[in-house]
C-alpha cells in the first residue's frame, strides 16, 4: 500500500532524513521517503495491520520531531 503525506514543520534536510530512519525501521513499512524540500513523505506499507504500522510511524514522528504535522495527500 502506497500512501502519500504533506509534511509540515520540518527544521532542516538532516531533520528530514533522521526521520525516514527512523520511520524505515518500522515494521511493516517497506520504504519510507521523505523530501524536506517538497515536504512530502512518501511510504510503502504492508497491507495488512496499516492501520497500526500507521500508529507506529506517528509514535516515532511525535518522538523525533514534536512539531511536525502530518496532513494526508489521499
Amino acid at each position: 500500500m502506497k500512501c502519500e503525506f504533506k509534511i509540515k514543520g520540518l527544521d532542516c534536510a538532516n531533520c528530514a532524513a533522521e526521520l525516514e530512519r527512523a520511520i524505515s525501521k518500522i515494521k511493516g513499512v517497506e520504504k519510507a521517503t521523505i523530501s524536506f524540500m517538497t515536504e512530502k513523505m512518501t511510504l510503502e506499507l504492508e497491507d495488512e495491520n496499516s492501520e497500526e504500522i500507521m500508529k507506529e510511524i506517528k509514535k516515532v514522528i511525535n518522538k523525533e520531531e514534536p512539531d511536525v504535522v502530518l496532513e494526508s495527500k489521499n
